[in-house]
């Protein structure tokens, strides 16, 4: 269930079995003309982006469309699913019918999933979501190579940097970096995602080296909006990690447009390997605090719990273990020149 709902989704006080008796019993009879696939996936899709409008512009269709199939959805089954109020809200039947529908339309689409894998071909689409940076220097090209190997899967791959929700259906997979503390999804490795505090030899000569993380305060920060937003840095001091102010200079969610702003000798920025390794290798941006290493976590590929993992997401993730590597192909050079401490 995603967040957005939680809120207005109340217990029915029945238990799993009884819900899902009482689903099967709403649902039993009706006209075998409905398309009870369709108008589930429709009344899901709202309840879980909390608004018809929305929710009929992720599935691309009108929402007076999104609207009569609601309607309809009702009037088959004799009960009201939905209070339109602000906020939508669902009945307690409402509720009871979206949890076993959220089951039923699962279990179709790895029974689906099944049988395609079992044609030794992948079919249909793949929707994935990939911070824009990490896209640009190196999964692009990997993610390339296996729509190649594929040629029945659609690949829709959207660069994002913001964190997108996958409780509410829009991407089948994301790839995340950093730590994943949410349990309701599962999270593959791919690799280990390595963070260096870097600047430039024009900017280090004209302000002087930090040695210590306290030294922060008196220098420039380029802080990224999604790690960083208030300007307090977390290092790794003692075997501990503590936060550490530094001077706000510039703010962006891009770790390519933080990468440019160090070369350009604006200040310091936390910037992971995958954007910042051709640069170091290349003396443009040098590390600095190498005994204060910030914490970069992993990077990972994220999706939403299902019955059983869908065969097009398993083989996806693998190729993205079997072809970025650990370490990463990115970070090989940077860790013989002891400059990525593993």
């Amino acid at each position: 269930m995603c967040a957005g709902t939680a809120g207005f989704m109340q217990g029915s006080g029945r238990d799993a079995k009884s819900e899902k008796q009482y689903a099967n019993r709403l649902f039993a009879s009706g006209e075998k003309s409905m398309n009870k696939f369709s108008d589930m996936a429709t009344f899901v899709a709202v309840v879980e982006a909390a608004s018809i409008s929305e929710a009929a512009r992720r599935l691309g269709a009108t929402k007076s469309i999104v609207s009569e199939r609601i309607t309809q959805l009702e009037r088959y089954l004799g009960c009201a699913l939905l209070e339109r109020g602000r906020p939508l809200r669902t009945t307690e039947p409402g509720l009871v019918f979206y949890k076993s529908a959220v089951q039923i339309l699962e279990e179709v689409e790895f029974a689906e999933e099944s049988v395609r894998d079992s044609q030794s071909s992948l079919r249909g689409a793949l929707r994935i979501v990939v911070p824009t940076s990490l896209l640009a220097s190196h999964f692009g090209p990997v993610l390339t190579t296996f729509a190649a190997r594929h040629p029945d899967l659609c690949l829709d791959v959207e660069a994002q940097n913001r964190i997108g929700n996958l409780q509410d259906g829009q991407y089948d997979v994301a790839i995340r970096t950093g730590e994943l503390p949410d349990s309701r999804l599962v999270a593959r490795t791919i690799t280990a995602n390595h963070t260096l505090v870097c600047a430039s030899p024009a900017y280090l000569d004209k302000r002087g080296t930090p040695t210590h993380p306290g030294d922060l305060i008196h220098h420039d920060g380029l802080n990224n909006c999604n790690f960083e937003p208030n300007g307090m840095w977390s290092l790794m001091v003692d075997g501990k990690y503590r936060s550490f102010r530094i001077g706000r200079r510039m703010r962006a969610d891009s770790g390519a447009v933080l990468l440019e702003a160090v070369r350009a000798g604006l200040g310091l920025a936390i910037l992971p390997t995958f954007v910042a390794a051709d640069a170091i290798l290349s003396g443009d941006v040098v590390p600095v605090l190498q005994d204060y290493a910030p914490c970069g976590g992993r990077i990972s590929a994220v999706y939403r719990k299902t019955v059983g993992t869908p065969p097009r997401i398993k083989v996806l993730v693998d190729h993205l273990i079997e072809e970025i590597g650990e370490p990463a192909r990115w970070d090989t050079q940077l860790i013989n020149s002891g400059l990525v401490r593993i």
